[in-house]
């Protein structure tokens, strides 16, 4: 994957807008509005970047229809949209909310971007805050895109599950943006850049993100359930199987983040 190139944003440039600088609010603009100015800056990044939009968007949706269309992989079921569909929108989650902001932040830190931003009115909460924004805007994209596509192929997902479905992608986002935060605020950035994209494809292949833990090989599907991406895919194979939200998954995720969280409010470096 190609390293995303560092992107000050607007906060960076507050002085070029008019925006004081020798204060931590004196002249800027409302706080809401740095953070929604980051959380564009940040969005603008993801888009504007092929390699980025390829594990966001692109392969995603080649194995949304592969898996669909096609019988290379035996799902145990013939309503193999049901099965894949959810677990196709769980990657993209996995895919913008850890690898894409794991590696664009590790950069950003090698870089003194983020050193450069805390300085700014913007501050570090408005620059953690802006990036979760960003990339939770991104993620939405991508469900309104993977969706569509899934319905267009054929999909039926049970509506009544959509409450628990979102449930699940918010705790999912959070889980795994708490992770990418860790990840880029403790290593170097070539190291973050090898570790994202090698426990993406450990999780792909092995993580019951996109098909369920019981397809798994012995203990590695009870293993599953416990990493955040089976259960964000499992959790979101039942809000939109049969409507209902799953506590285990809940309680998985919600700990993934408060561990993670916990642990880049401690370790996180900024430069």
């Amino acid at each position: 994957m190609t390293v995303p190139a560092p992107h000050p944003g607007p906060a960076a440039t507050a002085d070029a807008e008019g925006l004081a600088l020798d204060g931590p609010h004196a002249g800027a603009a409302p706080w809401p509005r740095r953070v929604g100015a980051q959380a564009l800056a940040e969005m603008r990044t993801v888009l504007r970047n092929g390699e980025q939009l390829v594990i966001t968007l692109v392969l995603p949706t080649l194995l949304l229809v592969v898996l669909t269309r096609t019988d290379l992989v035996d799902l145990g079921t013939d309503d193999r949209l049901s099965l894949v569909a959810p677990g196709v929108l769980a990657l993209a989650v996995m895919s913008s909310a850890f690898t894409s902001q794991a590696i664009a932040t590790g950069f950003d830190r090698r870089n003194g971007v983020l050193r450069l931003l805390a300085t700014t009115p913007l501050g570090r909460s408005g620059l953690v805050l802006g990036k979760v924004v960003g990339i939770s805007a991104i993620a939405a994209l991508q469900m309104v895109v993977l969706a569509g596509i899934a319905v267009a192929l054929g999909w039926r997902p049970e509506l009544a599950g959509l409450p628990a479905a979102l449930v699940m992608l918010v705790l999912g986002t959070a889980a795994f943006s708490s992770l990418a935060l860790l990840l880029a605020g403790v290593l170097r950035a070539e190291a973050v850049l090898a570790v994202a994209n090698l426990v993406w494809v450990l999780l792909l292949a092995g993580g019951a993100v996109l098909l369920p833990a019981e397809v798994l090989p012995g203990p590695l599907g009870d293993l599953a359930g416990l990493l955040p991406s089976g259960a964000l895919g499992e959790g979101l194979r039942s809000a939109f199987a049969d409507g209902v939200l799953r506590p285990g998954s809940v309680l998985v995720l919600a700990v993934w983040t408060l561990v993670a969280g916990s642990a880049t409010a401690r370790f996180f470096r900024w430069s």
